[in-house]
């Protein structure tokens, strides 16, 4: 008989979804997007959970439709090469060279440094014991669901869900009297749309998407049918657990402007209301609960790299040497070059995510086009020198071909093009047929 996963199975993998999903980024979004919509925030939250929760939910979509267990099988189609590369690019640039680094900086940036003020040595001391316990829960991939799913992404849960509940018993203001800031007073929705869009979650999904398979298939589901449909499922109620916490932090930063002035980001606006509501033992709740979050999301992302680049490159031989290079690399750049790379990998993301948009599409529509090279390729060339103004827009060089494309400004200028790379492919795919 064909092994299916039980209800208590599909919430589990759920939860270790949810938790490498919302990372630090996650937590301070919203509050800071609450802040600065006051009284537009319906609009503001309902745009920002169609692509903060919407678009990584078409990522996991992608995986189940297209019967794909990689970013690399996803890619293929487009060719063996192209795959490779784009598969090494994601995972660089969300993995060891930005994303885990960054992880370890703000936990003790938020969390730490205002108790202990800023000093290298404490940083160094702190990612060494981030990383180590990174390394422990990666090095031993098969229980990852464990690791996140059952401990500690819901104790991540707790601790966050407490706050929330404590401050939305006790609102600082009324939503309904905040005055939304200058952007939001008009468009709210479209500006709330493009904070969502700019997590770059999409990715992150792709990211994943290897782990929540090798998880599903290690339960013993096997058949690609009932694969699928396990990730739907497991996805659909992390993106709905998703919209429900970002509804919370969202109106939690709203209120909290009946105290408080916009604050310059959602990290300084989260340890204020922490400390309103907890006084000096906020500032350990808020430790507690930004290192939770950036522990499960780098846990998560490491290994998905690791299996993945094992998979690729030494055929499921050497995945503890991937994870010890990749955690090792990671606290480097954390300590020495963050910054910079930061910097450098701005741009890459952001040619990167429009390529990543498409083949999620691809991957969702392929079926009706026996997700044919013609269409992939098509598509991809027509994505390209969009995504390539859009790493150009990222360095600060402004092209006036860009700002002519349809909403090249809200950094969805791949849109158009790519419909009519579709569009081109459809027809090359009927003609040769």
């Amino acid at each position: 008989m064909e092994r299916k996963l039980t209800i208590k199975e599909i919430l589990m993998v759920a939860s270790l979804l949810f938790g490498m999903f919302f990372g630090a980024g996650n937590l301070i979004f919203p509050i800071h997007m609450g802040q600065e919509a006051g009284a537009n925030i319906l609009p503001a939250f309902i745009g920002f959970i169609i692509t903060g929760a919407g678009l990584p939910l078409l990522s996991v979509i992608a995986f189940g439709r297209s019967r794909s267990e990689s970013v690399y099988e996803l890619a293929s189609p487009i060719g063996k090469h192209y795959a490779i590369l784009f598969t090494c690019a994601m995972y660089l640039a969300l993995g060891p060279l930005v994303c885990i680094p960054r992880c370890a900086t703000v936990s003790y940036t938020v969390g730490l440094e205002p108790l202990l003020g800023h000093n290298p040595l404490a940083l160094g001391f702190f990612s060494a014991i981030f990383f180590s316990l990174v390394l422990f829960f990666t090095l031993r991939p098969g229980r990852i669901l464990d690791w996140i799913g059952k401990y500690l992404n819901p104790l991540f849960l707790i601790f966050f869900c407490s706050l929330l509940f404590i401050a939305l018993l006790q609102p600082l203001g009324e939503v309904n009297k905040i005055l939304p800031s200058q952007a939001y007073a008009q468009g709210a929705f479209f500006k709330g749309f493009i904070e969502g869009y700019n997590t770059l979650d999409a990715l992150a999904g792709l990211a994943f998407g290897v782990v929540v398979i090798n998880t599903i298939k290690g339960m013993g589901v096997n058949k690609p049918d009932a694969i699928a449909t396990a990730t739907f499922k497991a996805g659909v109620l992390a993106c709905i657990l998703m919209a429900v916490i970002y509804g919370g932090a969202c109106t939690v930063g709203a209120q909290s402007r009946g105290y408080f002035e916009i604050s310059p980001n959602g990290g300084i606006a989260l340890a204020s209301i922490c400390w309103y509501y907890l006084g000096r033992a906020g500032q350990i709740f808020l430790a507690l609960i930004v290192t939770l979050a950036c522990l499960k999301t780098s846990i998560g992302l490491t290994t998905s790299i690791g299996e993945t680049f094992d998979s690729m490159f030494t055929h499921k031989q050497h995945y503890r040497t991937w994870a010890i290079g990749f955690c090792l690399l990671s606290f480097i750049i954390s300590n020495v070059g963050l910054s910079l790379i930061i910097k450098l990998a701005i741009p890459a993301l952001m040619f990167l995510y429009p390529l990543g948009m498409t083949l999620i599409i691809l991957a969702i529509i392929g079926n009706a086009f026996d997700h044919d090279r013609k269409v992939y390729v098509a598509v991809t060339l027509f994505t390209l020198p969009v995504a390539f103004l859009d790493l150009l827009s990222a360095v600060g060089v402004k092209i006036s071909l860009a700002t002519n494309l349809p909403l090249f400004d809200v950094g969805l200028g791949w849109l158009v093009p790519s419909l009519l790379g579709l569009i081109v492919g459809l027809l090359w795919y009927k003609t040769s047929k």
